[in-house]
């Protein structure tokens, strides 16, 4: 029995030559290296003719894929970790979208791969961007998907040096809501390193978006005020539909806003029982609009505009 290493730890293979390459491959989503085919027992010879048969496909200098030229999901990742090697941990936006807080750019092709080398040396790519940093942290790399990657509060963290318009915002509320992190645990990513270079623009943030205690019936007098402030008809409040009790309704214009809050302080199961609820709704033929605190506190005018429009639709 061999051990090979692998991006994410080792792999135990039961035997070497194409059954060993199998076992590794699918480990890694398709792509090998040309280290891990020389443990398996293959010199020079054997890996020329692989790549003549079309049996391997080069992807990076020393990495390959195996019996495909186009990577599965994943590959990509995997292959640019054997590309740079020791010390490297996906990072930055490819983390994000490893973590599902970043979806990929629509239209704009295979987006580069981006990796910090903790601790090493590692030089970028063609399709993959090395980033350096020092000794990581105990906590902030963990294996997902066999995939060796920084946490999402160090992957925030990363992600705010770089970010570009709105990613880091956005990448920022889809974590916190899916409870990937937390405002304290991105606090103490901060106190931890607060001379990343991203620190400034993740502090702002957060400082940004420190949410009053707000209570339901304090949130549900904000979103009242407003309403008579715009001149908007008035909803009905607290009503049963489709099975829930739902905030603000206006029945004639199958309209429903539901106020959010404590937005950024709801768990996982909290957030999950709110989708579900939109989505019971809006089965019954209902829109749902759900409002924030920070809408409520400092969008008005926004929110106000958003609301009429609503209503202006027959739904």
């Amino acid at each position: 029995m061999l051990e090979i290493e692998v991006p994410g730890g080792v792999v135990h293979v039961p035997a070497q030559g194409d059954r060993g390459i199998a076992v590794v491959a699918q480990a890694q989503r398709g792509a090998v290296s040309r280290a891990q085919l020389t443990a398996l027992g293959l010199g020079r010879g054997a890996i020329a003719h692989r790549l003549r048969q079309g049996r391997l496909h080069p992807v990076h200098r020393g990495v390959y894929l195996v019996g495909h030229r186009v990577a599965p999901p994943l590959g990509r990742e995997f292959a640019a970790l054997l590309a740079v090697g020791g010390g490297a941990v996906v990072s930055h936006r490819s983390a994000a979208r490893l973590w599902s807080m970043l979806r990929e750019p629509p239209g704009e092709g295979e987006p580069e791969i981006e990796l910090t080398v903790l601790g090493g040396r590692g030089e970028s790519r063609r399709g993959v961007r090395v980033h350096r940093a020092g000794r990581p942290a105990d906590g902030d790399v963990v294996v997902r998907n066999g995939l060796p990657v920084t946490v999402p509060a160090r992957t925030l963290l990363d992600l705010a040096a770089v970010a570009r318009g709105r990613e880091l915002e956005w990448a920022f509320e889809e974590a916190v809501r899916t409870g990937l992190t937390s405002p304290g645990e991105l606090a103490r990513a901060l106190d931890r390193l607060p001379r990343r270079r991203g620190a400034p623009a993740l502090r702002a943030l957060l400082r940004r978006d420190e949410a009053p205690a707000l209570t339901r019936s304090e949130a549900e007098a904000r979103l009242r005020d407003l309403i008579r402030a715009a001149g908007l008809p008035a909803p009905l409040a607290n009503v049963r539909l489709a099975g829930h009790e739902v905030d603000a309704l206006w029945r004639d214009r199958r309209l429903v806003v539901e106020v959010d809050g404590f937005a950024y302080h709801s768990s996982r199961a909290a957030f999950e029982r709110d989708r579900a609820r939109d989505a019971a709704l809006q089965a019954a033929g209902y829109r749902v609009i759900r409002v924030t605190w920070r809408q409520l506190a400092e969008e008005r005018e926004r929110l106000a505009a958003q609301l009429a429009q609503a209503l202006a639709s027959p739904g």
